[in-house]
């Protein structure tokens, strides 16, 4: 497990945790020396994840899950009873979440414990957590139910796996849908501010304005502005 922290354009502290054989991205995020945090796909090695909540005196108030491919969620189940913590999964994808090892589809990952979701998000959805107020946003394409976390007044974005530093989520996984994926990167880019830092489920951290000028795969988009 790696780790690196970052501040962001407020009283914002996220801290990136790259877990597990497929190199998911975990955040830790709560406000600058704050106790209350939230973690957003917790995908694999809840022992290291656990030990740096435990070292930073965190007191989880929420899991909220960007979408349930088993690289984002099999650290779910043994972080929310440690911690207490509720679970906000997307609703299309609650049963993903419910049966994980049922969906996993390729060998030698796992085992992972299923979790029944406390909540579900569908998009639209205004949430008040360890001190954020934070905006669910619908971006399918990667996944059918793929939400992303928007904290507008720190202008984070949590894109889990649409949109990534130079590239965009795959589509090819049951349930992808290329032009839905094209359309939610679409909105992000028209909606929020170029300055808006993108913490991605994988590689590393970008902001919409980099990705809008260099991303091959946004160049139609850009093209569109």
């Amino acid at each position: 497990m790696t780790e690196e922290t970052t501040k962001g354009q407020g009283p914002i502290e996220v801290r990136m945790f790259t877990v597990g054989m497929v190199q998911e991205n975990c955040y830790l995020v709560r406000r600058q020396d704050a106790t209350a945090a939230i973690v957003i796909d917790p995908g694999d090695e809840p022992a290291k994840l656990l030990g740096a909540i435990d070292t930073l005196g965190l007191e989880i108030a929420a899991i909220l899950i960007t979408h349930t491919h088993f690289d984002h969620i099999g650290a779910v189940t043994p972080l929310a009873r440690a911690t207490g913590a509720e679970v906000w999964c997307p609703e299309l994808e609650l049963p993903v979440l419910a049966d994980i090892m049922s969906y996993v589809p390729w060998p030698g990952f796992g085992p992972f414990e299923s979790y029944q979701a406390d909540h579900s998000v569908s998009g639209g959805e205004a949430l008040e957590l360890a001190g954020f107020d934070i905006d669910v946003l619908f971006t399918p394409g990667h996944s059918p139910g793929h939400v992303s976390y928007s904290i507008a007044s720190e202008q984070a974005l949590f894109s889990g796996d649409v949109l990534f530093q130079g590239s965009v989520g795959r589509t090819d996984l049951p349930g992808g849908d290329g032009p839905k994926l094209l359309e939610s990167i679409g909105r992000l880019v028209r909606d929020l501010p170029g300055e808006t830092t993108v913490y991605p489920g994988h590689m590393g951290i970008t902001t919409l304005a980099a990705e809008r000028a260099t991303n091959p795969f946004l160049t139609e988009l850009a093209a569109d502005r």
